[in-house]
């Protein structure tokens, strides 16, 4: 834990930042806190609508844990309970309702990985569930009553789809509130988020008031761009890089980014601050660093904060070898075509037997992969999406450049 004065604290939370929403609130919160008061409650919240953690969910995450650095108290949110309901932001129809078991599924997956980034000794992990499954309905209807239709349709999403005469359920309309009361149930001091959610960490500030309580600072940090360089990164996008991808999937990911993104990526991603990361931009800006000298930078980097020296070490080693060298990986998994595949003759059609190994995540990928050459039986590239093989021993599936299976 470092101890700073407020003016230090300040700078270096500021940086990286899209916004900060009452600046002036966490100056005299942070004033506070060098007279011997208490330390800032700081909040999160992570809606576990898709499993793993993505290096867009680590900006803020990377954020919550310079205040943990400086000696404040971390809240992280699951909302189990807000999951069931979906995130409405940047959504252009209703979002199809998860169920309990899902929710609680993807739940442990962030649990399990969280500690990457946070200090687990100093984050309080709560579920939203704790309050609101108690609540009896007059509750819920009490914090109804706090907002009107009028300021909700100020958001955009919802003024877009209410303009195009796309329908919006009521049940979204609760989203942010009940996101903003997860703010009063734990006293927010500042609540932390991506610049897609200025709508509802607003709602939190202002039911703070409505309640009684003073109202936290938002820090909005700036969202991800996915590999493909377009879309913010998603899952559903298929554009990410997640913390807990194999090594060498998040080496050779991360080196396909454009070079446009390396910039924004080596700022927002590493846990390279201040005069190291200063130094380290103006030396790309001056061409120091070629790009691809740059993304074998980030790439080992990346692996060496979720994975360790030593598996990022291999996995350069290997991306080199593979691709510089246009060899094949020297650990290739072997697996066994499952009999339920097998027709009569011992065919199998390859979408099935790529999809059943999990070399894609559905059966329209591989279809949709195969269409654009990028499958491969043997180095052979495979354009037909019905083709059917024979499997043998030793036959060698490739999925894009990085994933591998050898047959058993």
């Amino acid at each position: 834990m470092v101890t700073l004065a407020w003016q230090d604290s300040l700078k270096i939370l500021k940086q990286g930042l899209s916004e900060i929403i009452g600046e002036e609130d966490l100056i005299a919160k942070l004033k506070k806190r060098d007279q011997g008061g208490p330390p800032l409650r700081v909040k999160l919240g992570l809606d576990p609508t898709a499993p793993d953690i993505h290096l867009g969910h680590t900006v803020p995450l990377r954020k919550m844990r310079e205040f943990q650095d400086l000696g404040h108290e971390a809240y992280l949110i699951i909302g189990d309970f807000t999951g069931r309901i979906g995130d409405p932001s940047q959504k252009s129809e209703i979002r199809k309702q998860l169920t309990e078991e899902e929710v609680m599924k993807n739940a442990q997956t962030y649990q399990d990985q969280f500690s990457k980034i946070l200090d687990p000794e100093k984050t309080h992990l709560v579920f939203n569930s704790e309050w609101f499954s108690p609540w009896a309905p007059e509750e819920f209807l009490n914090l109804a009553s706090k907002y009107t239709v009028a300021r909700m349709l100020e958001r955009d999403d919802f003024a877009r789809r209410y303009q195009e005469g796309k329908p919006i359920s009521i049940l979204e309309f609760f989203y942010p509130l009940l996101q903003g009361y997860d703010s009063i149930a734990i006293k927010a001091d500042v609540e932390l988020g991506g610049t897609d959610q200025k709508f509802n960490l607003l709602v939190g500030r202002q039911l703070q008031k409505e309640y009684g309580q003073n109202p936290q600072a938002l820090i909005m940090t700036p969202l991800l761009e996915g590999t493909d360089g377009v879309q913010k990164m998603s899952k559903s996008l298929n554009n990410y890089i997640g913390i807990n991808e194999d090594p060498r999937e998040i080496y050779g990911k991360t080196m396909s980014i454009s070079d446009d993104l390396l910039e924004s990526y080596i700022t927002l991603t590493t846990d390279m601050r201040g005069e190291e990361l200063e130094k380290y931009r103006e030396r790309i800006k001056k061409g120091e660093f070629s790009p691809l000298q740059a993304k074998k930078f980030l790439a080992r980097r990346l692996v060496e904060m979720y994975h360790g020296q030593e598996k990022a070490q291999k996995a350069e080693e290997e991306f080199s070898r593979v691709f510089s060298g246009g060899h094949l990986p020297e650990d290739i998994p072997e697996e066994e075509v499952p009999q339920e595949l097998k027709d009569h003759q011992g065919n199998v059609r390859l979408v099935h037997l790529i999809s059943a190994l999990n070399m894609v995540s559905s059966k329209s990928e591989g279809r949709r992969l195969i269409n654009q050459g990028g499958v491969y039986v043997d180095e052979e590239r495979i354009k037909d999406p019905n083709q059917e093989i024979t499997p043998r021993s030793g036959m060698i599936l490739r999925v894009g450049k990085r994933k591998f299976a050898r047959v058993k």
